[in-house]
């Protein structure tokens, strides 16, 4: 029998509490959770602490909060420090706008290959049915049925067919923080997110090409490991155009490994 892989779900957020909050209620749906929650938190002020901790009391697997000062769009910095915060072998990632379908996480964990990391989908939920789930405070499972929801073909989960629409390739452009995984083992030795790239945008096409160039390929995934995303205004995207130059600087020139990353928040951890 092969040996259980242990599994942290990541959830990255800031200052929205009511969203993580649905997010949260359906990690506690999942029909398999994974062994740790975790939260990389960048810079939330105290309603999201105590909404983590009033979670905490009751959470059925270990929840941690790992916060840093607002000091900026520095999701790179924090998702770092939070991914060193874990032991377990594999991390699957999501936003905290991300609500789940129930076999999330068992179809993750399905997925999990060695040599690859995950490209996931998403399922958009429009502005108003975002507002409506906000406002009740309560989690609901969606379907592909469910009105008022964009890119609907992502909803459609099929396991048996699921294999089929699988695809290999050594693509990194096409890959969203919102719903991915990789290997612990193969985030720290590319030193795992760019501290280089702040502000909103690439930082997951980023750490994706340098998985590509480590020798990794990626593995697309549909029919699974399906996710609902909130609706939410544009996040200010000044950066995004230096932080795509550094990511096309790092495809063309092949580098895998980023000189301020991991390691420095990994050190803290032994």
């Amino acid at each position: 029998m092969a040996k259980k892989i242990s599994t942290a779900l990541v959830i990255a957020t800031y200052n929205w509490p009511e969203a993580l909050k649905l997010v949260l209620e359906s990690v506690l749906q999942q029909q398999v959770l994974p062994d740790e929650v975790i939260i990389a938190d960048d810079g939330s002020g105290s309603a999201t602490k105590q909404l983590i901790d009033t979670y905490k009391e009751t959470f059925p697997v270990p929840l941690k909060h790992f916060w840093h000062e607002d000091n900026g769009f520095q999701k790179t910095l924090i998702l770092n420090l939070a991914i060193a915060g874990t032991t377990c072998d594999y991390i699957i990632q999501v936003d905290g706008d991300i609500i789940l379908d129930k076999n999330f996480v068992k179809d993750h964990i399905r997925a999990a290959e060695k040599g690859y990391y995950i490209r996931g989908s998403r399922v958009l939920l429009s502005e108003s049915k975002s507002h409506r789930e906000l406002a009740k405070g309560k989690f609901q499972q969606f379907s592909i049925f469910s009105q008022d929801i964009k890119n609907r073909i992502n909803a459609l989960r099929i396991p048996f067919l699921a294999p089929l629409f699988i695809k290999k390739s050594k693509r990194s452009d096409n890959v969203s923080g919102c719903n991915c995984a990789f290997w612990h083992a193969d985030f720290a030795k590319v030193n795992g997110y760019n501290h280089d790239i702040k502000g909103w945008g690439h930082e997951d096409i980023e750490l994706a090409a340098r998985f590509v160039n480590l020798g990794l390929s990626q593995k697309k995934i549909k029919m699974m490991a399906v996710c609902y995303h909130l609706h939410h205004p544009y996040h200010d995207r000044k950066r995004e155009t230096l932080n795509y130059t550094i990511y096309k600087n790092t495809l063309t020139q092949g580098i895998w490994y980023c000189s301020k990353g991991y390691r420095s928040y990994q050190q803290q951890y032994g």
